[in-house]
């Protein structure tokens, strides 16, 4: 897409038409990398599969990099009953809101393997979106801090804490480092030592 595309919504200055053609790329883009796999995957073939002149294409998704960051915001921004503060401690509604996140991310597993590198590139489109995937983890951790009927916000420093630990986790295991669920538990042990510090495991 293109920068003004990514810079806001993506629907934001598109007419229907545009619009209509975004929607097209982008299920054809999701359709295609689960069928050959993010390697295999060409912008080329996304605009067959969506019906479209590879021109046009390249009108809407600067790189297969750009493709990917996108889906991978779409898809964890469509999950909105995960910014949901949930219940229980502090503690235990961080836990959840890394579950949840984790939970959605492995639904779509081929998505999971091509985002990591993708986050990666240095292609302006991505690192807008880079930001706009940091900003949702953000969302998720400060409504999961905020005591429930409170209006006080989550501690800045806890925060960033928190998307560092959980962005760091994510590129271990797009490396391969390890598996998403122990991802999922590594993080759950994170999160006891960031938010109740030398007290865990007394």
């Amino acid at each position: 897409m293109s920068s003004q595309m990514t810079s806001e919504s993506p629907r934001q200055g598109l007419n229907a038409r545009q619009a209509e053609t975004v929607d097209k790329l982008l299920a054809a883009g999701l359709a295609e990398v689960r069928e050959v796999g993010h390697e295999a995957l060409t912008i080329r073939t996304v605009a067959q599969r969506a019906g479209v002149s590879p021109a046009t294409a390249y009108t809407y998704l600067a790189s297969k990099n750009h493709l990917f960051a996108e889906l991978f915001w779409r898809h964890l921004a469509a999950d909105d009953a995960a910014r949901a503060g949930g219940h229980g401690d502090a503690v235990k509604r961080v836990q959840n809101a890394v579950h949840g996140m984790v939970a959605r991310i492995v639904a779509e597993p081929e998505l999971a393997a091509a985002v990591t590198p993708a986050l990666l590139g240095a292609d302006p489109d991505v690192a807008r979106l880079r930001l706009r995937i940091g900003g949702e983890f953000l969302a998720r951790f400060e409504a999961a801090l905020r005591e429930p009927g409170s209006d006080e916000p989550a501690d800045p420093a806890v925060l960033e804490v928190l998307v560092f630990t959980f962005s760091g986790a994510l590129l271990q295991a797009g490396m391969g480092l390890l598996t998403y669920d122990a991802m999922a538990g590594r993080l759950e042990s994170a999160v006891a030592v960031i938010l109740r510090g030398n007290e865990v495991g007394r």
